[in-house]
């Protein structure tokens, strides 16, 4: 029975029940669309169609509402009921509303069945509707480009005119979000503070507080707190501010951009956008999102930020055929790029973390920054003296159980000793050792943004390195040019300052304006047909143009083209591979003339004759066959090739010759390359650029000695993980990487042991610059992302200042070692006087306040004097040290055991020799052993300013510090011998003159010991081979 069978409501009247009987209604809802349940009736009460009078009251079906969109501030997506409850409410809602009953007193007549169907099917197709939306995805680069006008209409359902409607946006955000970068910063603040304090040592220094703390130690607790607290808050000030890159990603992401939608253009927010979306670029716009170009008119993109390459990319609205990598998809802009001339009209294909530029927040995102090698060390090194710890409690405790004493109070003495052999001056010493390297890292011009960092660089065997801007001066020169009639000349001076000049081969003739018709003609053509300018040494246009500019100016004829009138250009296409003026020198009734640059195979079409020597002559076969050699001699030499040639007629041209451009390497990379190579760092070079370019860069720079192997970012994206890692150290060049390759070349670096340097300066480095053991970023070239996720910046862009950090790195561990060697063999000594005297039942040789002023020598100046040692010269002629060598190596351990046994022998001696026949302690005795301590610390302090070369040849008063600590604490010392009201407070009495060369004497054997043992080390054992981490193929 349908609907018109059913008994209406009277008019005027209501239902028995005082309502609209909508019971049949219901139920033919309810048989149409199919057994569903009903929304509450608190949703359906007065939503159907109604009369107002005697006329019914229709309403035009209006477009189907969109759900409505959270606000433009808000950063979350809309939230969804679950998928059952929505589409039955959203159905019957809106066909309630169909209906339009409007209220419960109105009169209402039975609805057909037939419109009912029609409102049902309308429904339906609105479903369908919305199960297209949810089946769009975003199309990957590679794919879309490939793809015709028709298939990407097809593909993500879009009317390529007119634009998505506003229900499909609605739809769309609410599978793909918005087209932003959200970080996941769900670790508080709080906890990431708390977790500095997991650093063994640190919780070693915390238990010896509490220690501290339990035998009303009160000012050790203090200052021992104090120490940790200073150094956990440095590390977590680094680490918080380590994590601003993926705010500076984020800002890539324009704020505006230009969108059509319902066939209208629209200026709206760049975070509104979806896959699908048609958007309009224009000069100055940074692309908003990945975007298929389907129109473009003479459009260059910039997209050095996301290739690392300066030259601007020229686009093409033509499907591609064939494979290639991410940077050859010349009809695909990326999200982050820059318009530089042009306009273009796309279609979205990505947005947000579906982007290429998502894909490197993603990944920035997952990487951690891996712990560097010294803090490696300084975890292993609080384990291995918590051992120690452990060691002495527990050999105090067997040896007091074995004399029969009460283990109570042998575990205090033990706990006591344990404590105080810790040196809890070392992470305060480690702390002021990396800021005072730092500093002098600063004055040379560059920044460490993470202290243990500069360290770092002194286990560094590999350090990869972008080519444009870091190898390279990223200012494009003319560097040859080969004229039509077989001239050669050479181009010297770097950039668009004009300094250099034009000599012609052999004979080295500086060539200046027309001095050489042919040549000048040449220069004349590229100044012409130009669109650049300079501007204080700056290129305003495209750098291959300014390198022309700048080859007019060495010759003088940077004004020529101020000579003509341009009455017309063609412009270069990517296309033709070619652009042309036509221009006519002014204040002069000549011929029109046009100038042409480009390709050498399409220019080469255009022309009948060539110049030879200002006289035009028939082309000839074989004058067409020198110039394409002299192309391809010139292509192999990595050098971008451009072709000249001017004439009347586009048909008639007469060719000039031919131009050689790359952008050179930089002042002092040659060198710095030679020198770290032969210190034992393999340098690799890895760009997005072509394989002839990155050859003949390598070749330039010295790379591996010139025997180049190389890979491309296809073959590293093809290999898994253990092949890559076992091919990785062979390889020197990486040509045509993305970021996801630079960022698996790092990885298998690492696995294969490396410690890994990475240096680059755009958006493209920034996930490589975090994942390396030392990201390293440019000052002047580099983007904020790459400064942010990198730990060092060199601030002049100096690539051979790596050198400078690489040797302080060195220099530094170094010191930290003779810190540690220093202060353990002291800390050692006493405890061992100390431990002798409480087993043995002796007199202590050593009262209380004299203990106190040895640990004042063993934690004060002289210690704190050997963590700034000036860095030796030659450390960078030693090979990295390996990641497994730590601080506490078995030989820094012998030398330590043998430095305590001198001191501790000696000091016995003198108590010996010292104590009367009745075995009681005089103030004399107490004088001579504790000076003799004394003067054994400053001896072993000062053989422990270098573990390898002795005093003599690291100069004596290099490090001024270390000598005003030493005499500070000599002059302390005879002022407790000698001051009356010192001697009273440590017990102590004068001692003669022979006493005091005696100690010194006998306190200088410890020096002059170890002073022979490096001695034997330097020319009796073999000298070590540099072992390069790398293999030359």
């Amino acid at each position: 029975m349908g609907l018109a069978d059913s008994a209406p409501t009277p008019r005027g009247g209501a239902s028995p029940a005082g309502r609209p009987a909508p019971g049949n209604l219901g139920s033919a809802y309810y048989s149409l669309l199919g057994a569903r349940a009903l929304p509450p009736a608190h949703q359906r009460g007065n939503s159907c169609r109604s009369l107002a009078g005697p006329e019914r009251a229709r309403e035009p079906a209006g477009p189907p509402r969109s759900v409505p969109s959270s606000g433009r501030g808000s950063r979350r997506e809309p939230r969804r009921p679950p998928p059952g409850v929505e589409m039955v409410e959203r159905r019957f809602s809106k066909l309630v509303q169909k209906l339009s009953l409007l209220s419960l007193t109105r009169q209402y007549e039975p609805v057909e069945d037939s419109e009912l169907e029609g409102l049902v099917a309308e429904e339906q197709c609105e479903l369908k509707t919305i199960e297209r939306e949810k089946a769009v995805i975003p199309l990957p680069p590679k794919e879309a480009s490939k793809c015709q006008k028709e298939d990407l209409s097809k593909a993500l359902y879009v009317d390529l005119q007119n634009g998505l409607s506003e229900f499909s946006v609605t739809q769309r955000r609410l599978i793909h979000g918005w087209n932003e970068f959200i970080a996941d910063n769900t670790e508080p603040v709080w906890k990431k503070y708390l977790d500095q304090f997991k650093n063994p040592l640190i919780l070693l220094l915390l238990g010896s507080a509490l220690v501290s703390v339990i035998t009303k130690e009160y000012e050790d607790a203090v200052s021992i707190t104090m120490a940790v607290l200073i150094v956990v808050t440095v590390a977590f000030i680094q680490e918080y501010r380590s994590e601003k890159s993926l705010e500076e990603l984020s800002k890539l992401v324009p704020p505006e951009c230009n969108c059509i939608r319902d066939g209208k253009l629209q200026h709206m927010f760049a975070r509104d956008l979806v896959p699908g979306d048609i958007v309009c670029l224009s000069v100055g716009d940074r692309v908003p999102a990945d975007i298929r170009l389907i129109e473009v008119t003479e459009l260059l993109v910039d997209e050095s930020s996301f290739t690392g390459e300066a030259e601007p990319c020229i686009k093409t609205d033509i499907p591609l055929s064939g494979e290639g990598d991410l940077t050859s998809l010349n009809n695909i802009v990326f999200m982050g790029t820059l318009v530089q001339y042009g306009k273009g009209r796309g279609v979205v294909i990505g947005t947000g973390e579906k982007s290429q530029f998502g894909e490197v927040f993603k990944m920035m995102q997952a990487e951690e920054t891996p712990k560097t090698p010294l803090q490696k060390s300084m975890d292993k090194l609080g384990k291995q003296l918590t051992l120690f710890s452990f060691g002495i409690i527990g050999l105090i405790m067997l040896i007091g159980w074995l004399q029969g004493k009460q283990i109570l109070s042998m575990f205090t003495i033990g706990v006591s000793l344990a404590v105080a052999a810790i040196p809890e001056g070392l992470p305060i010493v480690v702390m002021v050792t990396l800021v005072l390297g730092v500093l002098r890292m600063a004055k040379k011009r560059v920044i460490v943004k993470k202290l243990p960092i500069v360290e770092t660089l002194g286990c560094c065997n590999v350090i990869c390195s972008d080519k444009t801007g870091t190898l390279t001066a990223n200012e494009m020169t003319v560097t040859q040019l080969v004229t039509s009639d077989g001239l050669r000349a050479e181009v010297t001076g770097v950039g668009y300052n004009g300094v250099g000049t034009v000599c012609l081969l052999p004979s080295n003739e500086v060539i200046k304006e027309f001095s050489n018709v042919s040549v000048g003609k040449l220069v004349e053509a590229g100044c012409v047909a130009n669109n650049a300018i300079i501007r204080k040494n700056t290129v305003i246009g495209q750098p291959t143009e300014g390198a022309l500019i700048a080859l007019a100016m060495k010759m003088d004829l940077s004004d020529i083209k101020d000579s003509y009138i341009r009455k017309k250009e063609i412009p270069f296409s990517s296309e033709q591979k070619w652009m042309a003026v036509k221009c006519s020198l002014k204040n002069e009734d000549q011929e029109e003339v046009y100038f042409m640059k480009g390709a050498f195979e399409e220019v080469i079409r255009y022309c009948t004759m060539y110049n030879n020597g200002g006289i035009p002559l028939q082309l000839t076969p074989q004058q067409k066959s020198f110039c394409q050699q002299e192309e391809k001699r010139m292509g192999s030499l990595g050098l971008r090739v451009l072709a000249l040639a001017s004439g009347p007629e586009l048909g008639k041209l007469t060719f000039l010759g031919l131009v050689g451009i790359i952008d050179p390497p930089r002042a002092g990379v040659k060198e710095a390359v030679q020198v770290l190579t032969e210190s034992g760092v393999s340098v690799k070079m890895i760009t997005g650029d072509a394989l002839e370019t990155a050859l003949a860069i390598g070749r330039n720079i010295g790379l591996c000695n010139g025997k180049l192997k190389a890979m491309s970012g296809e073959e590293v994206e093809k290999m898994e993980k253990p092949e890559l890692s076992a091919k990785v150290r062979k390889v020197s060049i990486f040509f045509r990487t993305s970021p996801k390759h630079k960022l698996k070349i790092i990885k298998a670096l690492q696995e294969s042991g490396a410690i890994v340097g990475m240096t680059g300066d755009g958006v493209n480095d920034a996930v490589a610059l975090k994942s390396a053991d030392i990201g390293i970023a440019m000052g002047q070239t580099g983007t904020d992302v790459s400064k942010e996720a990198a730990n060092m910046i060199l601030v002049d862009d100096d690539f051979s200042t790596i050198m400078n950090a690489v040797e302080e790195g060195k220099g530094i561990f170094y010191n930290i070692k003779n810190f540690v060697r220093f202060q353990l063999s002291t800390s050692i000594s006493a405890l061992s006087l100390i431990t002798l005297s409480t087993v043995f039942n002796l007199p202590n040789p050593l009262n209380a306040m004299q203990i106190l002023w040895i640990n004042i020598i063993m934690d004060g100046p002289p210690a704190q004097s050997l963590g700034v040692e000036p860095v030796d010269k030659d450390a960078l002629k030693h090979p990295p040290r390996s990641v497994k060598d730590t601080i506490l190596s078995k030989a820094l351990i012998l030398k330590i055991l043998i430095s305590a046994v001198i001191i501790i022998s000696g000091t016995l001696f003198i108590f010996w020799k010292e104590i009367p026949d009745g075995k009681e302690v005089t103030p004399r005795t107490t004088t001579m052993t504790f000076t003799c301590f004394v003067f054994f610390d400053l001896f072993n302090a000062l053989t422990c300013r270098s573990q390898t070369k002795l005093i003599f040849e690291i100069g004596f008063f290099r490090n001024r510090m270390f000598l005003y600590s030493v005499l500070g604490s000599i002059l302390g010392q005879l002022a407790v011998i000698y001051i009356p009201p010192l001697q009273k407070i440590f017990q102590t009495e004068n001692l003669g003159a022979l006493d005091l060369l005696f100690l010194t004497g006998l306190a200088s054997s410890v020096f002059i010991l170890s002073e022979l043992i490096k001695l034997c080390e330097k020319y009796c054992c073999r000298t070590k081979t540099v072992k390069t981490h790398h293999e030359v193929v």
